[in-house]
């Protein structure tokens, strides 16, 4: 049996009104949740998006991700990305679908409620009236009655008195009959308004207000039934993305399972293996046999040293053949200054060399090969591109209608003069490679290794400050050899300037050259200075060139030659400019031409330069 409102709650229309409002503001506060749930999606998936770009890995580190770490990491930040696109589609969803339907039933309600409520506003008010009317009918009733019993209950007296004349009796008769008429006709009307009533009031409680509460029944019940289908329609819009979800979870587990700590360990070894050999053991020292030698060694020592003394501060000193060979490397000789130059142009945009020399062989060979296949590739592409532009050229002179084929003349002469670079570039890298190959691994000592590459990078044989007198005068010798023949070997000339470029002056020990070191004394020709022998020392074999000017130089202050290496200068007094200051703050200058000058250092701060062009 179905229970209806109209039949169970035919008494309950406050009761009603009041629950389908209760109802309808239910359904809009459930509306306001989930227009917070939304916000809340939205903000999730603008934070996970912040989260993702916050660590997103930079350009600087595109080299790491050959580690399969970094590869997983890179791979899940994009699931993490498609994850916080779903919680937007989630949002947008509840959005178009959830808000606007809720909205949509909340208004419809309100309106049948309203409806329905003024129906039965107005079925109360004609129940009312018609009770009201019933009201007043009984009351005249009972009103006329008692004015007939009265009128009759008088005109009883009146007849029973004898002592009233005949005409005040008929008077009370007439008076009797009328009030009976008039409490028939009220009775009457009573009678009529009773059964209209009770005809109404069975109207209005069997068919007219079940009708308006049926109708209640029915709002209520479609409030409900939408609010099973929007809580239904968000569990299924979480269903409908949750498929792209697990894809999202299943991808993040996958890059996990790629990560790979063997593969990773190799990566390092890749990166950072130099190619060198353990050092042998290290070999005991007889120090008895060293004190047998001593004698000759300090002998030999004192020579040496007295040699060193004498010949300090000349011009054709072995110390001023070395200043020359490393600090004065700008004007000593222009070959070397030359070839100096093509090496600095040979330095790749990283700062290494351009055959990647300054690398342990490994990562050497590495980079070689990494540069060879960047050249194929692009060997490839500029072949696809001038293979591309013939063809053009073939279809408009078969056919002059499309296009003039001189147009493209320019741009494949253009690719072929690419092509012909990139082949070049290639072999060029290819003979650095078989050269790099051919080298063998020896087994170097810790020594060499650290004189040869300090953090994975070549440095120069004078700058570790370690190197013996033996080694010395094996490398004067060898620069010797180098400036007669009037040519710089390409390793030399590299080293040079890798020296000039760290800001090292160097003498023969190694150390840093300053003024105060001996390397930059003046020096001058004229009679009687005893400086100006040229072949002061017998064992020199050449004259060092004079070094020629670089530009010229005006003294902005008066300079005292207080340290030794150093020249005075006077206010305003223009000198030449022969060595540029290499970090040391020391410039080096000549005063005089000709048969007669003198050069030293002042300065940089107390100068104004002028270069040539």
């Amino acid at each position: 049996m179905t229970l209806t409102w109209g039949k169970e709650l035919w008494d309950q229309y406050e009761n009603l009104s009041t629950h389908t409002s209760k109802g309808i503001e239910f359904l809009e506060k459930y509306g306001g949740f989930v227009k917070e749930r939304i916000l809340i999606e939205k903000d999730y998936a603008t934070k996970l998006r912040r989260l993702v770009k916050n660590f997103q890995p930079k350009k600087k580190d595109e080299e790491d991700f050959e580690f399969t770490t970094w590869r997983a990491f890179r791979d899940m930040l994009k699931e993490i990305t498609d994850l916080a696109g779903q919680r937007e589609r989630v949002a947008e969803t509840f959005e178009e679908q959830i808000i606007h339907g809720i909205l949509i039933l909340a208004k419809t309600l309100k309106d049948e409620r309203k409806k329905c409520l003024t129906d039965g506003a107005n079925l109360n008010n004609s129940l009312s009236n018609q009770l009201a009317s019933l009201d007043r009918a009984k009351r005249n009733y009972e009103k006329s009655f008692r004015d007939s019993e009265k009128a009759v209950e008088s005109y009883q007296k009146a007849d029973a008195d004898l002592n009233l004349s005949r005409a005040d009796v008929e008077r009370h008769k007439i008076t009797m009959n009328s009030k009976i008429q008039l409490s028939d006709d009220a009775k009457n009307e009573y009678a009529n308004q009773l059964q209209k009533t009770n005809n109404l009031q069975q109207q209005h409680y069997d068919v007219l207000m079940p009708d308006v509460f049926n109708r209640l029944q029915e709002l209520d019940e479609k409030r409900t039934r939408g609010f099973r289908e929007f809580m239904k329609g968000s569990a299924d819009i979480e269903s409908s993305v949750a498929p792209i979800i697990a894809s999202c979870l299943q991808g993040i587990v996958k890059a996990a399972d790629s990560i790979d700590e063997k593969d990773d360990s190799h990566k390092v070894i890749e990166r950072y293996q130099s190619g060198f050999t353990p050092p042998n053991d290290i070999p005991f020292e007889d120090l008895s046999k060293s004190l047998d030698q001593s004698d000759s060694s300090s002998n030999t020592n004192v020579n040496i040293q007295n040699n060193m003394l004498t010949v300090k501060g000349t011009m054709g000193a072995n110390k001023m053949k070395k200043r020359v060979g490393l600090f004065g490397i700008f004007g000593s000789n222009k070959k070397i200054l030359e070839a100096c130059i093509n090496v600095k142009n040979s330095l790749t945009t990283d700062g290494l060399k351009e055959d990647y020399s300054d690398l342990p062989p490994t990562q050497q060979r590495k980079k070689l090969q990494a540069k060879i296949n960047e050249i194929q590739q692009k060997i490839s592409q500029e072949s696809n591109a001038r293979d591309g532009l013939m063809k053009m050229k073939q279809v408009y002179e078969s056919n002059p209608s499309l296009g003039n084929p001189m147009t493209v003349e320019g741009q494949l002469n253009e690719s072929e003069h690419k092509l012909d670079k990139l082949k070049a570039d290639m072999k060029k890298y290819q003979g650095y490679l078989t050269k790099a190959n051919s080298i063998p691994l020896g087994n170097n000592s810790p020594q060499a290794n650290r004189n040869l590459y300090q953090n994975g990078h070549r440095v120069s044989r004078y700058s570790n400050g370690s190197g013996n007198s033996a080694e010395i005068e094996n490398d004067d010798s060898h620069d010797d050899h180098h400036e007669d023949g009037g040519s710089l070997s390409r390793s030399d000339s590299e080293d040079n300037v890798a020296q000039i470029e760290n800001g090292l002056n160097l003498n023969n020990n190694g150390s840093s050259a300053s003024p105060e070191s001996g390397l930059g004394t003046s020096h001058t020709s004229l009679p009687g200075s005893g400086q100006g022998s040229a072949h002061e020392n017998p064992n020199d074999d050449y004259e060092p060139e004079v070094l020629q000017p670089l530009g010229t130089c005006i003294a902005l202050y008066p300079f005292d030659a207080s340290s030794e290496g150093s020249i005075p200068m006077i206010e305003g007094e223009e000198l030449q400019v022969i060595e540029l200051d290499q970090g040391d703050g020391w410039t080096r200058v000549r005063r005089g031409q000709g048969s007669s000058w003198e050069e030293g250092f002042v300065p940089t701060s107390y100068i104004s330069s002028t270069l040539f062009a």
